[in-house]
């Protein structure tokens, strides 16, 4: 998209733009406060004032980065469901967010407009603001048309892993950020740099940018190096995921990165570069704006050394005259066909290539904007892939349904018992549908693992649905398979040893859409029984009572999805349970529906 509105290409007003950086800027004026509430005819406007001290940049955490794990507890949803890891922050932004949160608590209304905005350090705490909106937003029941909060930061330095762009994406958020930035501003910078190796400059470049204005004694070796360490460790980030997105396969990267720790932080949400010709370079691709964040800021010769270090000082100001004055004439330019870009900018005279020159991006670095948009062409190929292969994973799992499971309930017997056996040709025939389906979940979790699908396909209900269908249908063959060869006496018990992760991750996909407090354990039943009836034979009942009972509520729970399956009279679990005390059957919360299927009557006909 080459020469459209900024606001088209954002997705932000000009006008919601203007109020937040005016918003931003007073906010540092009265940094006594947690925050500034504003409000415009359509938004609340909070901003948050940045900090002008060391401690509140880095924390004195132990690690280098001074990052830390996310709360689980306020953002549940800042994690990538399947692997289970949550997303890493800064630990000092997250702080900062904690200590103002109660306040913030007083004026945010979950069901009202609000935009979050920041300048500078403030930025992060707008950022972590908008992501607790959302999360209370999902976990509100009330009114399922709230509109949801935006954030606008400028000059704001990073604040977390790439996991945040990960989650962000899946949960359909992302689009809720826009980031401003100038091509020099070295505070968007900052963080991809170790706090050892910017310690003894930090707290002089940070009251140089409070004053608005560098003294003399920045301006030479004291600007000079702090811009030049940034900028190195900048470019060994950029470079390593360049490597990878290039798909390297030099094992030396790897060894490298067990001795050299490389900035965790990434960007997320849309990104707008300014440049010097007065134009809007806008990127939502985050691998795309690490390499411009580096390449930006690249020097031609060592002579311009001196003048850009103290530019990118200068620049961490420069946001009202490039908004406030100049929006009318920002000509904005959205880099969406990454892949198409040119490798060379020389000789050709396009509102596009004037853009990228302006931002002084050299080959090098169009060649690794172009492989990230690659990269991310290549995840939707293999989705389109994966797409392929619903439809046979569908036909599968309709004939497991129809052609095994009802057959089998009809002998008395159930499925699991009967493909246990495997006395039929019949169970023969399941057992290959099984290894079928294994390969293709197996295949989808593994490219998951090495997120080379896109982000949003974790949220996609189509997806979750034929994901719950499958691990509800299959994963009782699998451990009825485990148990029938006696792995659990090599290998351990199932759900501890056994179990793949082609169920734990699809069980988490469908916790995490339903918001499920308890675990959604209804395919995995089955093992809990095998190990019951391996404890009984040599255990008390009295020493198995609270296991056996806690198994009990689960079968009731779950009755309609497990269909009945346990309870028919020929079954492992109704053979082993009928062998448990008569004073505990005659109290078990499950003794209607065993006497209902005594009676013929299936759990379907009883809701």
């Amino acid at each position: 998209m080459v020469g459209a509105r900024l606001e088209d290409a954002t997705g932000f007003k000009e006008e919601l733009v203007r109020n937040a950086l005016a918003s931003a800027i007073k906010a540092h004026r009265q940094p006594d406060k947690p925050f500034l509430v504003e409000k415009t005819r359509d938004f609340s406007v909070i901003s948050f004032a940045g900090s002008w001290s060391a401690d509140g940049w880095f924390s004195g955490s132990s690690t280098s980065f001074g990052e830390t794990e996310i709360s689980r507890r306020l953002f549940p949803s800042i994690r990538s469901i399947g692997v289970g890891d949550f997303a890493i922050v800064n630990s000092a932004f997250f702080q900062r967010f904690e200590g103002i949160l109660g306040k913030l608590k007083e004026v945010v209304k979950v069901n009202k407009a609000v935009v979050f905005s920041g300048h500078s350090a403030g930025g992060p705490i707008a950022i972590l603001a908008t992501i607790w909106l959302l999360e209370q937003q999902r976990n509100s029941n009330s009114n399922p048309n709230f509109t949801p909060p935006k954030c606008i930061t400028f000059g704001s330095p990073l604040v977390g892993n790439f996991i945040f762009s990960h989650a962000l994406k899946r949960e359909k958020w992302s689009t809720h950020f826009v980031h401003f930035i100038t091509r020099y501003d070295i505070v968007p910078r900052i963080h991809l740099a170790p706090l050892p190796s910017l310690q003894s400059q930090l707290q002089t470049i940070l009251d140089s940018l409070s004053s608005r204005s560098p003294g003399p004694a920045l301006i030479g070796n004291v600007a000079t190096t702090f811009f030049m360490t940034v900028m190195r460790n900048a470019s060994a980030v950029a470079s390593n995921v360049a490597c990878h997105l290039m798909g390297s396969t030099n094992l030396l990267l790897d060894t490298l990165k067990n001795f050299v720790k490389l900035s965790p932080y990434r960007p997320f949400g849309t990104y707008v570069f300014f440049t010097e010709g007065g134009k809007a370079v806008v990127v939502t691709n985050p691998d795309a704006v690490l390499q411009i964040l580096f390449y930006s800021c690249q020097l031609s010769s060592v002579g311009e050394c001196g003048r850009i270090s103290h530019q990118s000082l200068m620049d961490h100001w420069g946001y009202e005259s490039k908004i406030q004055r100049n929006w009318e004439l920002l000509h904005s330019i959205r880099l969406d066909e990454l892949v198409k870009l040119p490798l060379s900018l020389a000789g050709r005279n396009t509102p596009l290539t004037e853009a990228l020159n302006e931002l002084g991006l050299s080959t090098r670095a169009l060649m690794n904007l172009r492989a990230a948009g690659a990269c991310e062409e290549q995840k939707m190929k293999n989705q389109e892939r994966m797409e392929e292969k619903k439809q046979y994973t569908e036909e599968r799992l309709s004939r497991l349904e129809e052609e095994y499971r009802a057959v089998c309930k009809v002998d008395g017997l159930g499925y699991y018992d009967a493909f246990k056996l495997q006395k039929d040709a019949r169970d023969f025939h399941a057992n290959i549908w099984r290894l079928e389906l294994a390969g293709v979940w197996d295949e989808i979790i593994e490219m998951l693992k090495r997120y080379e699908l896109p982000d949003e396909l974790e949220g996609k209900d189509e997806w979750i649905q034929l994901a719950t269908r499958f691990r509800r249908l299959v994963e009782p063959l699998d451990i009825a398979n485990y148990y029938r060869h006696s792995k659990n006496d090599d290998t351990g018990p199932y759900l501890i040893k056994g179990r793949p992760k082609r169920y734990r991750f699809t069980q988490r996909w469908l916790e995490h859409k339903q918001k499920m407090i308890e675990s959604s354990e209804e395919s995995s039943l089955w093992a809990e029984v095998e190990e019951l009836r391996i404890q009984t034979k040599t255990r008390t009942f009295a020493e198995n009572e609270k296991e056996i009972t806690e198994l009990e509520k689960k079968i009731k729970r779950w009755i309609n999805e497990i269909k009945d399956d346990m309870l028919l009279k020929k079954s492992t679990f109704m053979e082993w349970w009928k062998t448990l005390p008569e004073h505990h059957r005659s109290q078990s919360c499950i003794k209607d529906d065993v006497e209902r299927m005594e009676n013929g009557v299936d759990a379907i006909d009883t809701v």
